[in-house]
């Protein structure tokens, strides 16, 4: 078992390389009938593509999206759909230092131990670059849920980089008028001056991504094992360089009293009104019709000027500087990956929530 394919219903099987001729996905489970070009899904590329400023990885990737298959006359057939990306600028001989040695707070190691064998070209299978196939996927699930759920919106934004919290008031109008996707103008000012002594040192920082889903039905999830938070944190978790994953309130919620959390409720005229959001949209693993809430925290890039001592295969002691083109805060391309991830959890749930339970009215307030 592998393990490179995603979801229940709605599923997805990234492959290929950093350094290989292509990667790219194989999308099963969608609806026939929904309209899908190429053009749409590169929306999504665009914002999750290397060298957009000078804060990302200066690798040039057009990140040109392809359509292979299950799309006929601009419809989805319900068939798979073949997606491709072309890499176009490797530099492999960036990598032939680490040939031999393993990076430290790299997966060369694990892959060594586990497989035995590894591609040191970038990390192969374990680059970030895999991530791009994971955003072609989520427009194809973004183009379901347009038809489906019309009223839905995902959105997602930096919360913190290294020690830096967001300034004052968050202004949403600004997420997509920085290069950090964070909402708040003079947030983002302040940050651009922090990385770029982080960029300039050779160093790199971690970040605090959160996504949220507005607008998403009541209902979506099950009890016990089908969770939506289980599948929502499974899903952030398992995006490159992410260590903890976070719903609602998280692990704040430890410093709150049952008065603090518990959201209350009221009726009101179009259903169930709640007074907050500490619950981040589920309870008991089912959507109660707000705000989904989803946080990640990712680490920072372990590629760093700074000679750090490590080893090498044959087992021998040695020191090792990572050269090549990295991100020196890989949390802002990971942006629109949780995004990505995001849409793709809420079709997969919403296919299965239809097919348990069909399209009709559930919990229906007064009914008698």
């Amino acid at each position: 078992m592998s393990m490179n394919t995603f979801g229940h219903l709605f599923r997805f099987t990234t492959w290929g390389e950093s350094h290989g001729p292509a990667l790219g996905a194989t999308v099963d489970g969608c609806p026939p009938g929904i309209a899908i070009n190429e053009d749409m899904l590169q929306v999504w590329l665009d914002k999750r593509k290397p060298g957009t400023s000078k804060y990302t990885t200066q690798r040039r990737e057009p990140d040109q999206v392809e359509i292979l298959s299950g799309v006929f006359e601009g419809k989805t057939t319900g068939t798979p759909i073949q997606l491709m990306i072309r890499n176009t600028d490797q530099r492999s001989k960036d990598y032939g230092e680490i040939a031999q040695a393993f990076r430290p707070g790299h997966a060369d190691i694990t892959y060594f131990q586990k497989y035995g064998i590894r591609d040191y070209r970038g990390g192969g299978r374990s680059s970030a670059r895999e991530t791009a196939a994971r955003v072609a996927a989520g427009g194809i699930a973004r183009a379901v849920l347009a038809e489906l759920v019309p009223g839905l919106e995902i959105k997602g934004y930096m919360t913190q980089i290294g020690p830096h919290g967001i300034e004052g008031e968050r202004d949403f109008s600004e997420i997509d008028n920085n290069p950090f996707w964070v909402p708040s103008a003079k947030t983002a000012e302040t940050w651009a001056t922090y990385l770029d002594g982080v960029r300039k040192s050779g160093s790199s920082i971690g970040a605090i991504i959160e996504v949220v889903a507005k607008g998403a039905p009541a209902g979506l999830g099950a009890p016990i094992y089908a969770k939506l938070d289980t599948d929502l944190a499974a899903a952030m978790m398992s995006i490159n360089a992410v260590k903890g994953v976070e719903i609602g309130e998280g692990m704040n919620a430890a410093c709150l009293s049952g008065e603090e959390n518990a959201d209350e409720m009221r009726m009101g005229p179009n259903g169930p009104e709640f007074g907050s959001n500490h619950a981040g949209g589920i309870l008991g693993g089912i959507s109660t019709g707000q705000d989904l809430v989803v946080r990640f925290a990712v680490k920072p890039t372990s590629s760093i000027l700074t000679s750090r001592k490590t080893i090498n295969q044959a087992g021998e002691n040695t020191d090792l500087i990572t050269k090549g083109r990295h991100d020196p805060c890989v949390g802002i391309r990971a942006v629109p990956v949780g995004e990505a991830m995001m849409a793709c959890v809420i079709l997969d749930h919403l296919l299965l929530h239809r097919g348990q339970v069909g399209e009709g009215l559930r919990g229906r307030f007064g009914a008698e």
